[in-house]
């Protein structure tokens, strides 16, 4: 039994010997098990829609109802991320198939300034500035790909990605999380004077955030009232990054078999 595990141990050290030889001149560009890192800009668009049904009989400190909608351009994020990435792919002759999950983070964040106070609670203090950063995005996608040679990989890639937005203004700060669709390009290029194994890959990704109704921003109440109608609010965003950055293969699983 003892010489029958030793065989057996022999048997799967070798198969890792083997495919280590084979991929001694490195593999192809997404190809196995791979590892990678990157830095870029992140833009995007975010456009808010207020609805105030404002206030009726004695509550006369509240004026008329009204919607406020920006229909035009919105509002730009601006800033850098970086983050990385983790996947795995398949080369079936000149097409490639793979998975992948991704997380950055960054400074990408927008700020909105008013000549005139925005009052969100009766007897608050008057807003007249607010900024929202987005802290992280994560997601999880499906590639597909054609190599152009065997050193390039031309893919395209689909899937979920999510964010967290830190949102502050006078004196209050609060948190929101978005997500949706997103879909990106890549153009990733074997560094075989470096390391065979070792690529680097250009990245270009869309997110449409969708319409997300926001219940109220403010934690503040409005006591002693009962005729206040209150608002609705939603937000429609989206978000385009740019990067740059280095992926490397280390893992096929065929060598298990």
């Amino acid at each position: 039994m003892k010489k029958i595990k030793l065989i057996i141990a022999a048997i799967a050290m070798l198969s890792l010997v083997s495919s280590s030889a084979v991929y001694a001149d490195g593999f192809a560009p997404g190809e196995g098990l791979y590892v990678g890192a990157f830095a870029g800009i992140g833009t995007g668009i975010v456009q808010p829609k207020v609805t105030t049904q404002g206030a009726s009989g004695t509550n006369t400190g509240r004026k008329n109802g009204g919607t406020f909608e920006a229909t035009e351009g919105g509002l730009g994020l601006a800033g850098v991320e970086g983050g990385a990435w983790i996947g795995y792919g398949y080369k079936m002759g000149d097409f490639y198939a793979g998975f992948e999950g991704e997380g950055a983070w960054g400074d990408v964040e927008f700020k909105l300034t008013s000549s005139t106070g925005i009052e969100l609670d009766i007897g608050k203090t008057a807003v007249t500035e607010v900024t929202a950063t987005k802290d992280w995005t994560s997601g999880a996608f499906g590639r597909l790909g054609y190599y152009i040679n065997p050193n390039a990989l031309l893919s395209f890639r689909a899937g979920i990605l999510a964010s967290k937005f830190d949102v502050a203004y006078t004196g209050e700060s609060e948190t929101f999380y978005a997500g949706g669709p997103s879909f990106g390009v890549s153009l990733e290029s074997t560094l075989a004077a470096i390391d065979p194994n070792l690529n680097l890959r250009m990245d270009t990704v869309y997110t449409d955030y969708l319409t997300s109704p926001i219940s109220g921003i403010g934690t503040n109440t409005v006591s002693g009232t009962t005729d206040l109608k209150g608002a609705n609010s939603e937000i429609t965003g989206s978000a385009l990054s740019a990067r740059v950055g280095l992926t490397y293969s280390f893992f096929d699983i065929n060598s298990l078999f």
